[in-house]
């Protein structure tokens, strides 16, 4: 078994965390707020005080946090960012969800130190995280991919090595991208169906049954019908990734992202922030039900 540490106990980061715990490696966790890792500590994982002192002996680094700041916080912070303390033969693995170009930027700091990094941002939900079931894309050297290959197989159902550092990144923002564009534009259609007298969910059942709705797509529309607006995907975090999308390569017009990046803007400044997805659609109309 290996010696790991995480990085960002969050919702996601929890639930890795404590997969890696359930399969027998030695455990290390840090987070801003401290509670938050004393459901680990209980489990037998052990709790440092700044991410540069959860280094001490870990063999792989898995970075979760919310985005670009947070980030460069967690490594490269003074005297207590992770960089400074992490072991030469060691390898950091950040899968949170960031700017291409910041990925880049951060790989550049562990080349300096002569360190192994790879991003490897995820496709999955809190269900896929908890299940081990999620999705990889990997950017960087595929040797040093090899050696962490056991880990990430052990955390997820697929690994795709995408080539270079960043183009990992680059594949989790179009894959989240996609997700929130059909959300946008299925809220505007379902509201467009009922408004012209289709109850929600025989709308719904009649376009899921076309060829042209995705998988994903139908999963979103029963849920808006639904009302479920549990969050898995907050809002506020699909308008992070769709402005992270929109300005990763500002000499590309990308309007289709930017105008999904504005509809939920508009969600998350209206109060809907903290919900789902699928809550995008409280946008247009207050009975999706019917």
């Amino acid at each position: 078994m290996s010696r790991i540490t995480v990085l960002g106990i969050g919702a996601m980061g929890s639930r890795i965390a404590n997969n890696l715990l359930q399969q027998g490696h030695a455990l290390t966790v840090w987070n801003r707020s401290v509670e938050k890792t004393v459901a680990l500590a209980a489990a037998g994982a052990e709790v440092a005080d700044t991410p540069c002192a959860a280094m001490r002996s870990a063999e792989v680094v898995i970075s979760m946090v919310r985005d670009d700041e947070a980030s460069k916080q967690v490594w490269l912070a003074d005297e207590v960012g992770a960089l400074e303390g992490l072991e030469k033969d060691a390898i950091a693995i950040e899968s949170s969800t960031l700017t291409v170009g910041w990925t880049r930027t951060l790989a550049q700091h562990f080349q300096l130190k002569n360190r192994a990094f790879l991003d490897a941002p995820v496709a999955g939900s809190l269900p896929q995280a908890e299940a081990a079931r999620l999705i990889y894309f990997v950017g960087g050297d595929a040797d040093v991919l090899g050696r962490v290959r056991p880990v990430l197989d052990s955390l997820g159902s697929a690994v795709h090595h995408a080539g270079t550092v960043g183009n990992g990144m680059a594949i989790k923002l179009a894959v989240n991208a996609l997700f929130g564009i059909q959300a946008a534009a299925l809220s505007e259609l379902i509201t467009f169906m009922q408004h012209c007298g289709l109850e929600g969910t025989q709308a719904v059942d009649i376009l899921s049954a076309t060829p042209v709705c995705s998988p994903a797509a139908k999963a979103l529309a029963e849920a808006m019908v639904a009302r479920k607006f549990a969050p898995m995907f907050p809002i506020e975090l699909v308008e992070k990734d769709l402005l992270y999308l929109a300005t990763s390569q500002e000499q590309l017009e990308i309007p289709m992202g930017k105008s999904a990046h504005q509809v939920f803007q508009k969600a998350r400044h209206q109060g809907y922030g903290a919900d789902n997805i699928t809550g995008v659609i409280q946008l247009y109309s207050e009975k999706t039900s019917g």
